[in-house]
């Protein structure tokens, strides 16, 4: 009769437990699950609190590196510096010299840029760069070294009105599409 008594009592020692554990346990999880949400809900509110924050501040920066990129890049094209460099004094290969070195110069001047533009864009500010340089090379040797630069700039110009895409506009193009999307 013992055992069936103590049973009976373990019974009973076992449920006003249980009575105690599991609605401690229940608010535990519940606790448990709400701090949870709240710690991932204030972790997304202060990253996006830093994006802004961060944004606000390079934002600036950026927009200023893609009017960089389309300055440089109307300063490269053919036409753009042919009207600014030419001399009637020049020979050919004195001006397809001026045009490379101005082409070269301008663009390392400008190469920091491509730390706020996309990787993209700076292909595209590269090929056209790289086009150019291929555009100036080519239509040179079409012409003797000692032709006038006038001669060499007239041909450079007509060439480059047979491309239906120069290669500046392809790439001016590009960074406006991109800085929209800034916005967007």
């Amino acid at each position: 009769m013992h055992t069936k008594f103590q049973k009976k009592i373990n019974m009973v020692v076992l449920l006003e437990i249980l009575k105690y554990i599991v609605p401690a346990l229940i608010v535990f999880f519940t606790v448990f699950v709400m701090l949870r949400a709240w710690s991932k809900n204030e972790d997304k509110r202060r990253k996006s609190e830093f994006n802004m924050h961060i944004t606000d501040d390079i934002l600036p920066v950026r927009l200023q590196a893609y009017e960089r990129s389309i300055l440089l890049l109307e300063r490269i094209s053919p036409d753009s510096m042919i009207l600014r460099i030419s001399r009637n004094e020049y020979t050919a290969r004195q001006l397809q010299q001026e045009l490379l070195s101005n082409t070269t110069s301008e663009f390392e001047h400008n190469i920091a840029q491509q730390t706020y533009i996309s990787t993209e864009a700076w292909e595209k500010m590269k090929a056209a760069k790289n086009q150019i340089i291929n555009l100036v090379n080519d239509t040179a040797r079409e012409v003797k070294p000692d032709a006038s630069g006038p001669t060499l700039g007239k041909l450079i110009l007509e060439r480059l009105t047979e491309l239906t895409n120069p290669p500046t506009q392809v790439a001016i193009d590009f960074l406006k599409d991109e800085v929209k999307t800034l916005f967007f």
